[in-house]
């Protein structure tokens, strides 16, 4: 056995090691995705890498060593830890963490394909391009990520309530009087969270109604039949009221904040009338006619995402798809956004 043989398989017993972390990564990262393309690219990732972890362990046996089963363990354990402590961190900073990993395994690829190059192992190398390819794909896509997140998003990957906090945290103590991208996505979750509880509200009330029926069948016919009539008139009443009462908050939120903005510049208050706008971008909650594209809510689907291909500032691109989100729901437009907000971002960093 040669010093390099040697060399090679504790090299790939790194990369197992490393490419367990990655797959724990890529399972915690699902849960983050903004979209269901984000997402399932995050599951194939981490499919791809059990896979990926498969073949490096047959390697390691088809040159006379046996993977460490202690190893893969501690591969996720660390991930665990990660995850856990970069709840801590700003989102940008946890992103950062994922690009050193995946430029660890690159870079340990790269000298893996040298030392089976030196060892005449030609399945080796060829697992090391395929370990490359892979590895390349993920560093370019998680360059893009951050470099949405430098221009101000929405993102790939949505942050933790604790990211959120410690990067604004961070952007406040820097720049006491400026809203920022992730002080804007914090107001976002409060404004859009008051519907969410009330709908929880009417779903108790409901359950509690349901119940009053379940007991008062126990009594005699003509009196479950009067209760469970009455019963079913109170549920009725009641998720009516709290549907009513939903559009009546968020119509008052609406009114509010546009009230706000207007009485805001009415007074000379630039500045805090362009933070309540900025709210108002990053909620949806602007008027149609403030939208970057002219006549939005009277064009279809097609119209819109070709309107969104000729957008060039990123602001104008969160601002449609926030509208988007708050009111049509179009998971085409919605795409199609995010695309062209990636492809600025590539544009950006220099990533093809």
């Amino acid at each position: 056995m040669s010093i390099s043989t040697s060399t090679l398989r504790n090299q790939l017993r790194t990369l197992l090691t490393l490419t367990n972390t990655e797959v724990q990564v890529a399972e915690t990262r699902i849960a983050q995705a903004r979209t269901d393309a984000v997402r399932k690219e995050l599951s194939e990732n981490a499919a791809n890498g059990r896979i990926r972890a498969v073949a490096i362990e047959k390697a390691i046996r088809d040159l006379g060593g046996l993977p460490d089963v202690l190893r893969p363990v501690l591969g996720r354990l660390a991930a665990t830890v990660k995850a856990l402590a970069e709840q801590a961190q700003p989102f940008d900073e946890a992103l950062l963490g994922d690009l050193a990993l995946e430029h660890q395994l690159l870079d340990r690829s790269i000298y893996v394909k040298a030392l089976a190059t030196a060892e005449s192992e030609p399945e080796v190398v060829a697992l090391a391009e395929r370990l490359i390819t892979a590895h390349q794909a993920t560093v370019d896509w998680l360059t893009i990520v951050l470099a949405e997140e430098a221009i101000g998003g929405p993102v790939a990957l949505r942050r933790g309530p604790l990211q959120a906090a410690s990067g604004a945290a961070l952007r406040v103590a820097g720049i006491p009087a400026t809203l920022t991208a992730r002080g804007v996505d914090r107001a976002v979750d409060v404004l859009r969270s008051a519907p969410a509880r009330l709908g929880g509200f009417v779903d108790k009330t409901e359950e509690a109604g349901g119940a009053a029926v379940a007991l008062a069948t126990d009594a005699r016919d003509k009196a479950v039949k009067r209760v469970t009539d009455a019963g079913e008139t109170v549920v009725e009443r009641a998720s009516d009221a709290g549907k009513a009462a939903s559009k009546t908050v968020k119509a008052t939120r609406d009114a509010a904040l546009d009230a706000a903005e207007d009485t805001a510049r009415a007074q000379g208050a630039t500045g805090a009338a362009d933070a309540i706008h900025a709210v108002r971008d990053a909620t949806g909650l602007v008027d149609p006619e403030d939208l970057p594209i002219v006549d939005y809510d009277s064009l279809n689907v097609n119209s819109v995402v070709s309107a969104v291909k000729q957008l060039d500032e990123p602001s104008d691109i969160r601002t449609v798809i926030a509208y988007e989100e708050a009111h049509k729901g179009r998971h085409g437009v919605i795409s199609a956004a995010q695309t062209r907000l990636a492809a600025i971002a590539e544009e950006i960093v220099g990533v093809k």
